[in-house]
């Protein structure tokens, strides 16, 4: 069962909270990275991606880097940017994008959940992805990072979140340079701490949203402290990590969509031949338009989108080979165009649904030949890829909006 607890979040002093919060760090390159912070000094990208407080060129993975974020943090807490709570709590954490409203609970994670897989992953992680954030953990001594996590409906935490949604005054309410409406309470009251941590004690899967790397890599550094830690007990705060939960209706995946190079040395039309053999293919003319349901894809090629349908044939009953990216994959990327191993080969890429079917438009004018706007995966197909144990393809999921970093710090001391 789940072990989610409380804690005693360092957070911005509530009038500067729209400064400190921050987009992930992955959002961003260096080069981007460090024109968000001469425009904001007290963006969270100072602390994490310290390499902006170095000259351009310098190596982002060098000790001193880290050292810095660490510096810069906890001068900030020294100075009261940061401050943080006398008890612990959980937050509510509310995003608002057009017009969409999700709203998660923060706390923290155990990571022998994650050890144990009652915190359930659906990707794989990259090595060099997991020590980067591994030594930032390190060296700032804190998570400054939350994980995206999910869970099945539950109708004891909806009615404690409502409650405090509807009783309290929030603690920040403001507009993020993303255009989103970011809100944040305190759960404070000992009861209702202590009830909430009891239902999550009930719940016997968390699933892995988005922030593999940051989760992989906390865990890590948690289980290096404990190992290191003659007076270990398995609940110190290394032991846990930052998350913000969500529970399943509150979710939603975007669609990710793909575009290709070339046609593998097909022609147009042998292309189509191919495609038709997989799936039902109709011409749409110049009009984009969005799948509407599974199975569905539409495809952009020579200024005309395609609706696709997959056959009968074709389509699987399984938690990983039923998903539309992977039937898109396994009939046509691979064995078509000759696109083996997506994560590395050069001739695809990844499009964030977020970016609209304009953007798959532009790429195919611009370096690309074909693209494909697919259905996004659902909540539930998610839960059953991680059930099952599996992994999906990559680039499966889109999620939006992110989560801000900056708002939530979990210190270890």
């Amino acid at each position: 069962m789940a072990s989610i607890r409380p804690f005693k979040a360092y957070r911005p002093e509530p009038s500067l909270s729209a400064k400190c919060a921050a987009l992930p760090y992955d959002v961003f390159n260096s080069k981007e990275a460090r024109v968000e912070v001469e425009k904001e000094p007290l963006s969270f990208l100072a602390i994490d991606r310290p390499e902006t407080q170095f000259e351009e060129g310098h190596d982002i993975y060098a000790d001193e880097v880290y050292k810095k974020a660490h510096d810069v943090l906890w001068q900030r807490i020294e100075d009261g940017t940061y401050v943080q709570d006398s008890v612990p709590c959980f937050y509510v954490y509310e995003q608002t994008m057009d017009g969409r409203t999700q709203t998660g609970l923060v706390g923290c994670a155990a990571i022998d959940d994650y050890v144990n897989n009652v915190i359930k992953k659906h990707e794989n992680t990259l090595e060099k992805k997991e020590q980067d954030r591994i030594r930032h953990v390190d060296a700032c001594n804190a998570q400054t990072g939350p994980i995206f996590l999910g869970y099945r409906n539950n109708r004891e935490i909806d009615k404690l979140v409502e409650k405090t949604k509807y009783t309290q005054t929030p603690v920040y309410d403001f507009t993020s340079g993303d255009g989103v409406k970011n809100r944040v309470w305190v759960i404070a009251d000992e009861d209702d701490v202590k009830k909430i941590s009891e239902v999550f004690e009930t719940i016997d899967s968390i699933y892995i949203a988005d922030g593999h790397h940051r989760c992989a890599s906390a865990v890590k550094v948690g289980l290096k402290r404990r190992g290191e830690d003659a007076d270990a007990t398995g609940q110190k705060e290394y032991d846990f990590f930052l998350s913000v939960l969500f529970p399943e209706n509150e979710l939603m995946i975007m669609d990710y969509n793909r575009v290709v190079k070339d046609l593998n040395g097909l022609s147009d039309q042998e292309f189509l031949d191919e495609l038709s053999k997989k799936y039902d293919v109709n011409e749409l003319g110049k009009e984009a338009v969005k799948p509407s349901g599974k199975y569905q894809a539409s495809m952009y090629m020579n200024d005309t989108w395609y609706s696709l349908v997959a056959k009968e044939a074709v389509r699987k009953d399984d938690a990983v080979e039923g998903l539309d990216v992977a039937i898109l994959q396994n009939e046509i990327l691979d064995p078509v165009l000759g696109i083996k191993d997506p994560k590395n080969d050069s001739r695809i890429d990844f499009v964030g649904g977020i970016r609209g079917l304009k953007e798959l438009e532009r790429r195919c004018h611009e370096d690309m030949k074909v693209a494909f706007a697919m259905y996004p995966t659902s909540i539930s197909e998610l839960f059953a890829v991680a059930d099952a144990g599996k992994l999906m393809p990559p680039k499966s999921t889109w999620f939006e909006p992110k989560l801000l970093s900056g708002l939530f710090i979990h210190a270890f001391e």
